[in-house]
């Protein structure tokens, strides 16, 4: 099944517009480009690729998914996935990294810190 491709100039025209009219926006990476990344879309939602469920999404918006891959590889599968669940699905041309290379507006989020290192043996002691 094809599904929908959007540019980011289309995309920010929709989300410039009504609140009805504007779609949802879906984060589809992979894990490790999703934990060890500060920002993502304004307003968007995480759907975990490996685990992608409709639940929660409208399925009276359009939703619009993306991921890291230029290729939109990840994307392109969850937007079938959700396209079957009765969603209207298109999938965000060249990712995130297209996004962000037209200096369009994003939101932060939380990173995943690196883990503290472990005690030393005379830490460990004292």
């Amino acid at each position: 099944m094809a599904v929908a491709r959007i540019t980011k100039e289309d995309l920010t025209l929709k989300l410039d517009g009504e609140d009805a009219g504007r779609p949802v926006l879906v984060d589809a990476r992979l894990k490790y480009p999703w934990e060890h990344s500060s920002i993502k879309l304004p307003g968007a939602v995480r759907v975990a690729p490996n685990a992608v469920t409709a639940a929660g999404l409208p399925k009276e918006r359009d939703i619009v998914v993306y991921d890291s891959d230029p290729d939109e590889i990840t994307a392109g599968r969850v937007a079938v996935e959700l396209a079957g669940a009765g969603l209207t699905v298109s999938v965000l041309k060249g990712g995130l990294a297209d996004w962000v290379a037209g200096n369009l507006p994003v939101d932060t989020k939380d990173a995943v810190r690196a883990a503290a290192p472990p005690p030393t043996a005379t830490a460990a002691k004292a």
